[in-house]
C-alpha cells in the first residue's frame, strides 16, 4: 500500500510518500517539505502568530493534494513540541482541521521516545540486545532505552537545538558566558532525566536519530548521505569534543560551509552540539551509531502492525 506521512516539527514539515506492508521495510517514493520553523511564529504569550498558522495551512492543503496525485491510500499526520507547547494549539489545529479536512494528531513527547526506539529497533534487529536512543528535534530531546520493541524508559526533555538557540545564544558568534550558561542548563536538566536510564542498564548498542545528529557525524568525518542509507555512519566523542570548541567561535554563515550542513539548520547546530556532547558525556558514550530511520519510520511501522494480515 502507499502511504503519505505529514510531519508538522519545529523546524521542518514534511510530507513523506513510502510504499509498504506489513514485514518490509518502507520504501520512500517521494518527499516534500518546507522549513516552516512554526516555534518561530510565536507571539509574546507563546501562540502561534497569524503567519505561522497561515504557513501552516498552506502547507497541509499542498500536501494533501501531492498524496492524492501521488497515490496515497491514507495520510498519518502528526505535530510534535511546537503545537503540543503553543497555547492555541487546539485552535490552530482546529483551523487546520476545517480548512484541510486533515485530523494532526498531537504526540507526546514521551509516544515520540518509544515511537522512534520502535524505528532503531526495526532497523538494527534483534542481535543488537539493549537498545539506548537519543533524537534532538527542534524543540526537545528524546530518549528511550530497552531491550524490547517497545522502551522500558521513554523521556522526553525540553532541550531541542532550535528551542535551546532562541533562549540562550542571541550573539553571532555567541558569546562565551552565553555558551557556558547554555551549557550548563542543558546539562542540569538531562542529569535530572538521566538516572531512570543508567539504573535501566548498560546499552549494547548505542544510536542517535535526527538531522543535528546527522549533521555533526558528518563534519566528524561521516559518509555524505549521497552514499545511500546503509552505509555505517557514527559519531565520536572524540570528534565532537575537537568540534564544539570550533563550533562557538563560527558565524551561522561559517558553520553553513562545514559539509553536511544546511543554512536553515547552521544557527541551530552549535546548541545541538552541547547537547549531544552532553549526551555523550553523562551515559559516558565514546560513539553513538546514526540511525536513517526515526519518528517519522515509527509512525508508519506502528500504524502497519495495526493492519489486520491479508
Amino acid at each position: 500500500m502507499r502511504l503519505g506521512v505529514l510531519d508538522v516539527g519545529s523546524n521542518t514539515v514534511h510530507l513523506l510518500v513510502v510504499d509498504a506492508h506489513r514485514g518490509a521495510a518502507p520504501l520512500p517514493a517521494f518527499s516534500h517539505k518546507a522549513e516552516l520553523r512554526l516555534a518561530e511564529h510565536l507571539d509574546k504569550e507563546g501562540k502561534i502568530a497569524q503567519s505561522g498558522a497561515d504557513g501552516l495551512v498552506s502547507f497541509v492543503k499542498e500536501a494533501t493534494q501531492i498524496a492524492e496525485d501521488k497515490g496515497c491510500e491514507s495520510v498519518l499526520a502528526f505535530a510534535t513540541s511546537a503545537l503540543r507547547e503553543a497555547p492555541n494549539g487546539d485552535k490552530v489545529l482546529e483551523r487546520v482541521r476545517t480548512e484541510t479536512e486533515v485530523d494532526l494528531q498531537v504526540l507526546s513527547g514521551d509516544d515520540e521516545a518509544r515511537l522512534t526506539f520502535l524505528a532503531v529497533r526495526r532497523w538494527f534487529g534483534w542481535s543488537s540486545g539493549r537498545l539506548a536512543v537519543f533524537d534532538i528535534g527542534g524543540g526537545s530531546l528524546e530518549i528511550a532505552a530497552g531491550s524490547d520493541e517497545q522502551p522500558t524508559v521513554a523521556v522526553s526533555v525540553p532541550l531541542g537545538a532550535g528551542r535551546l538557540t532562541r533562549e540562550g545564544l542571541k550573539s553571532d558568534p555567541p558569546d562565551k558566558d552565553e555558551v557556558r550558561a547554555l551549557r550548563k542548563r542543558i546539562r542540569m536538566e538531562m542529569a535530572a532525566v538521566a538516572g531512570p536510564v543508567l539504573r535501566a542498564g548498560k546499552p549494547q548498542r548505542s544510536v542517535a536519530t535526527s538531522k543535528t545528529f546527522r549533521s555533526l557525524a558528518r563534519i566528524g568525518g561521516a559518509a555524505p548521505s549521497d552514499d545511500g542509507p546503509y552505509v555505517p555512519r557514527a559519531l565520536n566523542r572524540s570528534d565532537l569534543e575537537e568540534w564544539v570548541p570550533k563550533l562557538t567561535k563560527m558565524t551561522a554563515a561559517e558553520r553553513a560551509d562545514l559539509p553536511g550542513v544546511s543554512a536553515g539548520r547552521s544557527a541551530q547546530l552549535l546548541a545541538g552540539a552541547l547537547v549531544a556532547d552532553a549526551v555523550m558525556d553523562l551515559f559516558d558514550l565514546p560513539a553513538l551509531e546514526i540511525c536513517p530511520w526515526a519518528l517519522r519510520e515509527g509512525v508508519i511501522l506502528s500504524r502497519l502492525d495495526q493492519l489486520q494480515p491479508r
